[in-house]
This record gives structure tokens, sequence and C-alpha cells, in this order.
């Protein structure tokens, strides 16, 4: 279903939405980036600008924003980066603790796991 979603979409609308931009100028985003907005929209925002920056309000992962906006990622990431340029988002990537002893206990794990299994 979200395949016939992307190949519905007419491609002229995504190059308008871009600018014709098909990249993203740095890699500052993956799919896990939580993205959180630092501005509130003013007048005169593309729309999806308008919709990103009220959307992120809270932290939200690139992959939600665009099953939110019905876009594909690509596309949003090429509005993440106008909107990261402007100062308008702020990007933060997900890390791993490097203390081992605030990692879970594998244990805990397994039996997570094997309850998992069960359902």
């Amino acid at each position: 279903m979200i395949r016939r979603l992307v190949d519905s979409e007419d491609p002229d609308r995504l190059y308008t939405l871009t600018g014709g931009r098909s990249r993203v100028g740095h890699n500052a985003f993956d799919l896990v980036t939580l993205v959180t907005s630092r501005a509130d929209p003013v007048p005169g925002m593309q729309s999806e600008h308008v919709r990103i920056l009220r959307v992120c309000r809270a932290p939200t992962a690139v992959v939600e924003l665009s099953a939110d906006l019905k876009l594909p990622v690509s596309i949003v990431k090429i509005l993440l980066s106008d909107l990261l340029e402007r100062g308008l988002i702020f990007a933060s990537h997900p890390t791993s603790p490097t203390d081992p002893l605030q990692l879970p206990d594998p244990a805990f794990l397994k039996q997570v796991l094997v309850g998992l299994q069960k359902l």
C-alpha cells in the first residue's frame, strides 16, 4: 500500500517541494534522527515546513515525519535540511550507553524475548 502511495505521487510536486534538489548537502539525518522544533511557523513558509515544525514540537524521528507527511524519506530529509540550515530545528541522534552497567541484563532480555514468542 505504501509503495502504491509513493508511486502515485506526482513527480512534479516532489520536484517543486525540494526546489529540484534530489540530495541533501550533508548527512545530518538518518531514519532514527530525532528532530525538535526550535521555532514556531511564520506566515509565508512552505506548508510542509509548517507541518514539520508543528509535528516536531516534541522530538520526532525522521521516519515518523515521513509517515505523517505522506512523503518519501528522501524528500523529508531535504525539507529538514532547509529547516536545519535556517536554525529552525534541532537534530539529535540516539546514542547507546557506553557503560556496560547501563545496558539491560541479558537474562532479562531473554525472558522478554521468550514472552514475546509465546504471544
